[in-house]
């Protein structure tokens, strides 16, 4: 199959600009890509006219919950591929915190087998290090790596027992494996939901103190360190969690680690009150201080790429109120458009750097093959109209759910078409 796409603007990291280029798609790699000063011989090739707007490689989510299996009516691999397209995502890596829990071959065959058939981004499944993430007994990593798992995880809750951890990460280095922690320290968060700060405080709740991830990230680095292994630390929120990953990475441990668009954007002084369970989520938003921490440490490199945490869950579970509600926002169809208005379009970030925190940097952590526009690369291409200004609308998701907090946020830089090995499997 031939596409051309033809006049798009096209990042240029050497000259930190855009230019205006066509690209060449044969047999689901990039071909070519020329000079927009240059007339394309196009032939009987289908053609995608990107006059005036952004073409990207592919954005790159490394941390969402398709739901699936067990948990199909809050999202499934179809919706939640769909959503992940329309927000310009063409590779996603799913979470284990599934029913049953994936923690054995036959439930990775069972993902990747139906990201083939129903769902039209890329899919590469974690598995979970302990069975039913239960803490208590390794799952066998040599047949999950083999099923197609392309790390360990029991996000959605942390491995509590540091000799498990230590167990899990030395099996995760003999296997060229990495480890990919959910730090949460059970006894310093049971029954609270709010972070420890002005909200809790305004509101006389319980709070989750930052203590509760870094105590994780600390003991793991240590870990990390002398096991070998390659570390990364999932939806760091915390200036605690950002010291000490900083100080890791000085002294030469193999960690890398993700932050959340809410996260960059959201602190507890942000939530307006107790009635809306959407700016519920895990880790929860932090105060002022740990925003500008995290913020700080993506721009310097402490934290290596942008994540959505892409959590769905049904508007009547969301509407039990803050207390009862599960954790968790949906996040594939609003995180450019947030990041690029509220950094880009400010001038605080370069449209370039962006664009590597959700494209290049991500593959380069996880060795995946994507995320540049360079020839023989695979033909996986983000086209986003940056002029574009729109509200937030969550009950236009492609999602099965809608649990967003940034409703009615006029944002621009909304993708317009999505491709995967050189197939439009989403268009405006």
């Amino acid at each position: 199959m031939s596409l051309w796409i033809i006049n798009g603007n096209v990042w240029n990291e050497t000259s930190g600009s855009l230019e205006s280029k066509h690209i060449r798609i044969e047999n689901g790699k990039i071909e070519a890509v020329i000079d927009g000063a240059q007339t394309p011989d196009t032939g009987s090739a289908e053609v995608i006219d990107a006059q005036g707007k952004l073409v990207s490689p592919g954005f790159i989510d490394m941390h969402v919950h398709l739901r699936d299996p067990g948990f199909e009516y809050k999202e499934d691999i179809a919706t939640g591929t769909r959503s992940a397209a329309k927000g310009g995502f063409t590779t996603i890596a799913c979470m284990p915190n599934t029913r049953p829990v994936t923690d054995t071959a036959e439930t990775v065959r069972y993902i990747t087998n139906k990201a083939e058939q129903v769902g039209i981004v890329k899919v590469l499944p974690y598995a979970s290090i302990t069975k039913n993430e239960l803490g208590r007994e390794l799952t066998d990593f040599a047949s999950l790596k083999e099923a197609g798992a392309i790390g360990f995880t029991d996000d959605g809750v942390g491995v509590q027992n540091a000799q498990m951890m230590k167990n899990a990460m030395a099996l995760a280095k003999s296997m060229d494996m990495p480890i990919i922690a959910h730090c949460e320290d059970d006894t310093l968060v049971e029954g609270a939901w709010a972070s420890e700060g002005e909200f809790s405080r305004k509101h006389g709740l319980k709070g989750i103190p930052n203590e509760s991830e870094a105590i994780h990230v600390g003991r793991d680095v240590l870990l990390a360190e002398a096991t070998g292994v390659h570390y990364h630390v999932c939806h760091v929120s915390t200036e605690q969690s950002v010291r000490l990953i900083r100080l890791a990475k000085q002294i030469g441990v193999r960690v890398t680690a993700e932050v959340c668009p809410h996260h960059l954007l959201l602190s507890d002084e942000d939530i307006p009150g107790l009635d809306d369970a959407n700016w519920k989520m895990n880790p929860p938003l932090r105060t002022p201080r740990d925003v500008q921490a995290v913020i700080e440490a993506i721009e310097d490199g402490t934290i290596d790429m942008v994540v959505t945490d892409h959590a769905p869950h049904s508007a009547e579970e969301k509407a039990r109120g803050v207390q009862l509600a599960p954790f968790g926002i949906v996040g594939f169809e609003t995180a450019f458009p947030l990041l690029y208005t509220k950094f880009v379009q400010t001038g605080k970030w370069t449209l370039g750097f962006l664009l590597q925190r959700m494209t290049a940097d991500p593959a380069r952590v996880f060795r995946l093959p994507t995320g540049r526009l360079e020839q023989g690369a695979p033909a996986d291409v983000t086209i986003v109209d940056l002029n574009s200004e729109r509200s937030v609308d969550p009950s236009t998701f492609a999602s099965k759910s809608n649990n967003s907090p940034f409703g009615g946020w006029k944002l621009s830089g909304w993708p317009v078409t999505t491709i995967v090995d050189g197939a439009v499997v989403w268009s405006e």
